[in-house]
Protein backbone atom coordinates (compact mmCIF):
# COMPACT_ATOMS: atom_id res chain seq x y z
CA UNK A 1 0.00 0.00 0.00
CA UNK A 2 3.03 2.25 -0.35
CA UNK A 3 3.27 2.94 3.37
CA UNK A 4 4.65 1.60 6.65
CA UNK A 5 2.97 -0.64 9.21
CA UNK A 6 3.77 -1.20 12.87
CA UNK A 7 2.18 -3.48 15.44
CA UNK A 8 2.46 -3.09 19.19
CA UNK A 9 1.34 -5.84 21.57
CA UNK A 10 1.03 -5.39 25.30
CA UNK A 11 0.61 -8.19 27.80
CA UNK A 12 2.35 -10.65 30.04
CA UNK A 13 4.83 -13.23 28.75
CA UNK A 14 4.83 -11.95 25.18
CA UNK A 15 8.20 -13.55 24.43
CA UNK A 16 7.16 -16.96 25.74
CA UNK A 17 3.56 -17.13 24.47
CA UNK A 18 3.54 -19.69 21.63
CA UNK A 19 0.69 -18.03 19.72
CA UNK A 20 2.25 -14.56 19.49
CA UNK A 21 4.73 -15.14 16.67
CA UNK A 22 2.30 -16.85 14.26
CA UNK A 23 -0.40 -14.25 15.01
CA UNK A 24 1.96 -11.38 14.23
CA UNK A 25 3.10 -13.12 11.05
CA UNK A 26 -0.55 -13.55 10.03
CA UNK A 27 -1.23 -9.83 10.51
CA UNK A 28 1.55 -8.78 8.17
CA UNK A 29 0.75 -11.59 5.76
CA UNK A 30 -2.81 -10.28 5.60
CA UNK A 31 -1.61 -6.77 4.80
CA UNK A 32 0.69 -8.06 2.05
CA UNK A 33 -2.21 -10.01 0.51
CA UNK A 34 -4.37 -6.88 0.53
CA UNK A 35 -1.59 -4.96 -1.19
CA UNK A 36 -1.33 -7.62 -3.91
CA UNK A 37 -5.06 -7.27 -4.62
CA UNK A 38 -5.72 -3.57 -4.17
CA UNK A 39 -2.55 -1.67 -5.00
CA UNK A 40 -3.09 1.02 -7.63
CA UNK A 41 0.68 1.03 -8.23
CA UNK A 42 1.04 -2.65 -9.13
CA UNK A 43 0.00 -3.53 -12.69
CA UNK A 44 -0.70 -7.13 -11.62
CA UNK A 45 -3.24 -6.24 -8.89
CA UNK A 46 -6.93 -6.93 -9.35
CA UNK A 47 -7.70 -3.24 -8.86
CA UNK A 48 -5.35 -2.35 -11.72
CA UNK A 49 -7.00 -5.00 -13.90
CA UNK A 50 -10.44 -3.63 -12.98
CA UNK A 51 -9.32 -0.10 -13.87
CA UNK A 52 -8.19 -1.36 -17.27
CA UNK A 53 -11.49 -3.17 -17.82
CA UNK A 54 -9.73 -6.54 -17.89
CA UNK A 55 -11.25 -8.24 -14.84
CA UNK A 56 -14.39 -10.31 -15.34
CA UNK A 57 -16.94 -10.28 -12.52
CA UNK A 58 -16.49 -14.02 -11.97
CA UNK A 59 -12.74 -13.59 -11.50
CA UNK A 60 -13.01 -11.09 -8.67
CA UNK A 61 -11.51 -12.07 -5.34
CA UNK A 62 -14.16 -12.10 -2.56
CA UNK A 63 -12.31 -9.26 -0.84
CA UNK A 64 -12.64 -7.10 -3.94
CA UNK A 65 -16.38 -7.80 -4.13
CA UNK A 66 -16.69 -6.86 -0.44
CA UNK A 67 -14.77 -3.61 -0.91
CA UNK A 68 -16.81 -2.67 -3.99
CA UNK A 69 -19.99 -3.02 -1.93
CA UNK A 70 -18.50 -1.01 0.94
CA UNK A 71 -17.47 1.76 -1.47
CA UNK A 72 -21.06 2.00 -2.72
CA UNK A 73 -22.30 2.20 0.88
CA UNK A 74 -19.67 4.82 1.70
CA UNK A 75 -20.76 7.01 -1.20
CA UNK A 76 -24.35 6.93 0.04
CA UNK A 77 -23.46 7.59 3.69
CA UNK A 78 -21.21 10.57 2.87
CA UNK A 79 -23.49 12.41 0.43
CA UNK A 80 -21.10 11.44 -2.35
CA UNK A 81 -18.02 13.06 -0.76
CA UNK A 82 -16.41 9.64 -0.66
CA UNK A 83 -16.49 8.18 -4.15
CA UNK A 84 -14.04 5.51 -5.26
CA UNK A 85 -15.16 5.91 -8.87
CA UNK A 86 -13.38 9.03 -10.05
CA UNK A 87 -12.58 10.16 -13.61
CA UNK A 88 -9.10 8.65 -13.30
CA UNK A 89 -10.57 5.22 -12.55
CA UNK A 90 -11.54 3.11 -9.56
CA UNK A 91 -9.41 3.95 -6.51
CA UNK A 92 -10.65 2.52 -3.18
CA UNK A 93 -7.52 3.62 -1.26
CA UNK A 94 -9.49 5.91 1.06
CA UNK A 95 -11.40 2.90 2.34
CA UNK A 96 -9.07 -0.05 1.81
CA UNK A 97 -6.31 1.03 4.20
CA UNK A 98 -8.68 1.30 7.15
CA UNK A 99 -10.55 -1.85 6.14
CA UNK A 100 -7.31 -3.81 5.73
CA UNK A 101 -5.89 -2.62 9.04
CA UNK A 102 -9.05 -3.49 10.92
CA UNK A 103 -9.52 -6.91 9.31
CA UNK A 104 -5.85 -7.74 9.92
CA UNK A 105 -6.38 -7.43 13.68
CA UNK A 106 -8.76 -10.41 13.53
CA UNK A 107 -5.61 -12.55 13.56
CA UNK A 108 -4.93 -11.29 17.08
CA UNK A 109 -8.31 -12.32 18.48
CA UNK A 110 -6.94 -15.53 19.96
CA UNK A 111 -4.31 -13.77 22.06
CA UNK A 112 -6.16 -13.61 25.36
CA UNK A 113 -4.76 -11.13 27.84
CA UNK A 114 -3.06 -8.98 25.20
CA UNK A 115 -3.77 -5.46 23.96
CA UNK A 116 -2.91 -4.39 20.43
CA UNK A 117 -2.21 -1.20 18.48
CA UNK A 118 -1.83 -1.60 14.71
CA UNK A 119 -0.78 1.46 12.75
CA UNK A 120 -0.79 1.36 8.93
CA UNK A 121 0.17 4.67 7.39
CA UNK A 122 -1.36 6.64 10.26
CA UNK A 123 -4.60 4.65 10.42
CA UNK A 124 -4.85 2.95 13.80
CA UNK A 125 -6.90 0.00 15.02
CA UNK A 126 -6.53 -0.38 18.77
CA UNK A 127 -7.91 -2.60 21.47
CA UNK A 128 -7.43 -2.78 25.23
CA UNK A 129 -8.70 -6.19 26.28
CA UNK A 130 -7.42 -6.08 29.85
CA UNK A 131 -9.77 -4.02 32.03
CA UNK A 132 -7.09 -2.68 34.33
CA UNK A 133 -4.70 -1.74 31.51
CA UNK A 134 -4.25 1.92 30.56
CA UNK A 135 -5.48 3.21 27.19
CA UNK A 136 -3.21 3.60 24.22
CA UNK A 137 -2.02 7.20 23.79
CA UNK A 138 -2.18 8.42 20.20
CA UNK A 139 -0.53 11.69 19.20
CA UNK A 140 -1.99 13.49 16.17
CA UNK A 141 0.66 15.35 14.20
CA UNK A 142 0.14 18.99 13.32
CA UNK A 143 0.45 19.12 9.50
CA UNK A 144 1.62 22.72 9.67
CA UNK A 145 4.30 21.95 12.27
CA UNK A 146 5.52 18.30 12.17
CA UNK A 147 7.31 18.66 15.49
CA UNK A 148 4.04 19.59 17.23
CA UNK A 149 0.79 17.77 17.96
CA UNK A 150 -2.78 18.86 17.36
CA UNK A 151 -3.90 16.69 20.26
CA UNK A 152 -3.13 13.47 22.14
CA UNK A 153 -5.95 10.93 22.33
CA UNK A 154 -6.60 8.16 24.87
CA UNK A 155 -7.92 5.18 22.91
CA UNK A 156 -9.15 1.93 24.42
CA UNK A 157 -10.96 0.20 21.57
CA UNK A 158 -11.76 1.49 18.09
CA UNK A 159 -10.19 3.30 15.19
CA UNK A 160 -8.34 6.55 14.58
CA UNK A 161 -7.98 7.83 11.01
CA UNK A 162 -6.47 11.04 9.66
CA UNK A 163 -6.84 12.44 6.15
CA UNK A 164 -4.87 15.43 4.96
CA UNK A 165 -1.99 16.82 2.98
CA UNK A 166 0.97 16.11 5.26
CA UNK A 167 2.03 12.68 3.97
CA UNK A 168 0.91 12.60 0.33
CA UNK A 169 0.29 16.23 -0.57
CA UNK A 170 -2.95 17.27 -2.26
CA UNK A 171 -4.13 13.80 -3.23
CA UNK A 172 -7.81 14.05 -2.17
CA UNK A 173 -10.34 15.31 -4.70
CA UNK A 174 -13.85 16.63 -4.09
CA UNK A 175 -15.94 14.22 -6.22
CA UNK A 176 -18.58 16.88 -6.85
CA UNK A 177 -16.21 19.43 -8.37
CA UNK A 178 -13.18 17.39 -9.42
CA UNK A 179 -10.93 19.88 -7.62
CA UNK A 180 -8.57 19.56 -4.67
CA UNK A 181 -10.20 20.99 -1.53
CA UNK A 182 -8.28 23.83 0.05
CA UNK A 183 -10.11 24.59 3.28
CA UNK A 184 -8.46 22.03 5.56
CA UNK A 185 -5.00 20.64 6.22
CA UNK A 186 -6.10 17.56 8.18
CA UNK A 187 -9.11 15.86 9.73
CA UNK A 188 -8.88 13.11 12.37
CA UNK A 189 -11.96 10.97 13.06
CA UNK A 190 -12.33 8.41 15.83
CA UNK A 191 -15.03 5.80 16.40
CA UNK A 192 -15.92 2.16 17.00
CA UNK A 193 -14.42 0.90 13.72
CA UNK A 194 -11.41 2.07 11.76
CA UNK A 195 -13.15 1.34 8.46
CA UNK A 196 -15.77 4.07 8.91
CA UNK A 197 -13.46 6.43 10.76
CA UNK A 198 -11.23 6.30 7.67
CA UNK A 199 -14.12 6.83 5.25
CA UNK A 200 -15.51 9.82 7.13
CA UNK A 201 -12.07 11.39 7.62
CA UNK A 202 -11.55 11.27 3.85
CA UNK A 203 -15.06 12.51 3.08
CA UNK A 204 -14.90 15.32 5.64
CA UNK A 205 -11.59 16.50 4.21
CA UNK A 206 -12.98 16.43 0.66
CA UNK A 207 -16.06 18.36 1.75
CA UNK A 208 -14.37 20.96 3.98
CA UNK A 209 -16.62 23.68 5.37
CA UNK A 210 -17.07 25.25 8.78
CA UNK A 211 -19.40 22.58 10.19
CA UNK A 212 -17.09 19.56 9.85
CA UNK A 213 -17.71 18.22 13.33
CA UNK A 214 -21.50 18.45 13.05
CA UNK A 215 -21.49 16.93 9.55
CA UNK A 216 -19.60 13.84 10.73
CA UNK A 217 -21.64 13.43 13.92
CA UNK A 218 -24.93 13.64 12.00
CA UNK A 219 -24.00 11.05 9.37
CA UNK A 220 -21.94 8.72 11.53
CA UNK A 221 -23.41 8.35 15.04
CA UNK A 222 -20.70 7.19 17.45
CA UNK A 223 -17.93 8.84 15.43
CA UNK A 224 -16.44 12.26 16.04
CA UNK A 225 -13.87 14.67 14.74
CA UNK A 226 -11.07 14.44 17.28
CA UNK A 227 -8.70 16.90 15.61
CA UNK A 228 -9.02 19.48 12.87
CA UNK A 229 -6.45 21.68 11.15
CA UNK A 230 -7.68 24.45 8.84
CA UNK A 231 -5.68 25.91 6.00
CA UNK A 232 -4.22 29.35 6.77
Amino acid sequence: MGTQASLHLRGRRIDSHPAVEPAVAAVFGHLRSVDELFSTYRPDSQVSALRRGELARGDRHPWLSEVLALCDEARERTDGYFDAWLPGGFDPSGLVKGWATETATAHLAGLCGFDHHLNVGGDIAARVGVTAAPPWRVAIEDPAEPAAFLTILDVRTGGVATSGTAARGRHIVDPHTGTHPGGLLAVTVTGPTLLWADVFATAAFARGGQDVEQWVATRAPGYEVAALARAP
